[in-house]
């Protein structure tokens, strides 16, 4: 039977990756977490980006990469034109500089549509969570473990706590 901390905790995750996905989206100002994830092939072995090299923010539309081996500079350039972000890293020997271009309209609206269908996934992963709480509910019901009573109180908690809001809550 799935537990209700199971399901807290699948909700939680599913959260948590959306706010991870969110973070990723190229905003038209520069984050290091925009490049941080990308893997990079450092000596035959693939390492996110932030584990060999620092990257730092020094301007508002530009990310600067110092990687801690020179010999990681081509590797990083490499792995950052193949990351399918878009982005054009300039590498002068020592560091890697990658500018940002100013948003378009189209760039807002393709980024519009990707955090929908971010939104839209961890929906229905939360969906799908308590969906599989309520059936192990429900079965464990069937079995006759747990009453009737006790169904309809697990399933109207799965409900409360599954809700995802998208209304800002106000303190």
């Amino acid at each position: 039977m799935v537990t209700f901390e199971q399901l807290t905790q699948k909700c939680n995750d599913a959260i948590a990756h959306l706010k991870l996905e969110y973070s990723k989206l190229q905003s038209g100002r520069a984050s290091a977490s925009l490049v941080e994830s990308i893997m990079v092939d450092n000596y035959g072995v693939k390492t996110p980006l932030k584990g060999i090299a620092n990257i730092s923010i020094p301007e508002a539309k530009q990310i600067l990469i110092q990687p801690w081996d020179r010999d990681s500079l081509v590797a990083v350039e490499k792995a950052i034109k193949d990351s399918n972000l878009g982005l054009n890293p300039q590498n002068d020997g020592v560091v890697i500089r990658i500018n940002l271009p100013p948003m378009t309209e189209e760039r807002r609206r393709e980024l519009s549509k990707l955090s929908h269908t971010y939104a839209e996934d961890a929906k229905i992963a939360v969906r799908n969570a308590r969906h599989e709480a309520i059936n192990s509910y429900k079965a464990s019901e069937k079995a006759k473990e747990i009453s009737e009573d006790e169904l309809h109180a697990k399933e109207k908690k799965c409900r409360k706590r599954s809700t995802i809001s998208t209304k800002k809550s106000k303190k």
